[in-house]
């Protein structure tokens, strides 16, 4: 199963990342690489049956957080 997940990942950094290398676009390589570790391993983390938290959840603490921060707060 994991093969199944891992080929995808590797064909799709096989064809980016040399015409990336070969233009000299190291900020886009940069890019490229952190969201595609990024969502390797949040499909790997899925695929071996760890529950991931909602994104909600992150946005609600941030929203919470500022709104302390602010003058008198928010109700």
């Amino acid at each position: 199963m994991l093969l199944l997940l891992v080929l995808p990942f590797l064909a799709m950094a096989a064809w980016e990342v040399p015409g990336l290398l070969r233009k000299k676009l190291w900020p886009e390589l940069a890019v490229f690489f952190m969201v595609w570790l990024l969502g390797f391993v949040l499909s790997l983390l899925l695929a071996v049956g760890v529950e991931l938290p909602t994104p909600t959840d992150g946005i609600e603490y941030l929203i919470k957080q500022a709104a302390n921060v602010l003058p008198g707060g928010v109700k």
